[in-house]
């Protein structure tokens, strides 16, 4: 039942995830994390169920930490991407398969860029403007085809967003009345609403 939508900039990745943990028809919380802080510029968004999701995401995080204490400088979002990548194919290969599909936002320090890869169970791995998983997918991506231009600011993204969140909670059955939004840029990851966004 999780939606994860992300929209890329040229110096920036809009990122947004449902709050809602759900098993068959029970509502068990409404303010669940989706989103996991991989380094000051680095978010990772993830849906699947949830025990593959927290076990998974958590291992990728504590390897980046880790090598960020050991060499003295953050993977950046390219490497990050394919280290994942092939950690997910490496499990997938194995008993341990994860049912994990994930959208790795991140800002590029070197190269002054904003990066979005898009990376299903499978461990398919692609750099797109935008993407999105779950049943969002089914309900956004023509809007993000419709509406998204490489040239695309900040507002307009965030102007995007509010209609893709608007466009699933009107016509998705599943109730998701929560959402978080975070920014990903040259200043690290931050907390935006979209209550202020003027369509």
């Amino acid at each position: 039942m999780d939606c994860i939508i992300a929209i890329s900039g040229k110096d920036f990745v809009v990122a947004a995830a449902d709050a809602m943990a759900a098993r068959s028809i029970v509502v068990m919380k409404s303010d669940h994390e989706k989103m996991v802080q991989m380094s000051p510029h680095l978010l990772q968004v993830c849906n699947g169920p949830s025990g593959d999701v927290v076990q998974f995401s958590e291992f990728i995080q504590k390897n980046i930490k880790l090598y960020q204490m050991r060499n003295g400088f953050a993977l950046s979002p390219h490497a990050a991407a394919h280290y994942t990548r092939d950690q997910l194919a490496r499990a997938l290969r194995s008993s341990g398969a994860y049912q994990v599909n994930l959208l790795l936002a991140g800002y590029d320090t070197i190269n002054k860029q904003a990066e979005l890869y898009f990376m299903d169970y499978l461990a398919a791995l692609v750099k797109v403007p935008f993407g999105a998983h779950g049943y969002a997918s089914h309900f956004v991506l023509s809007l993000l085809d419709r509406y998204y231009t490489p040239e695309v600011t900040l507002d307009e993204a965030l102007r995007l967003m509010k209609m893709c969140i608007a466009e699933v909670q009107k016509r998705l059955v599943i109730n998701l009345p929560k959402f978080t939004v975070r920014v990903v840029d040259a200043q690290g990851t931050r907390d935006v609403t979209l209550d202020d966004v003027q369509e």
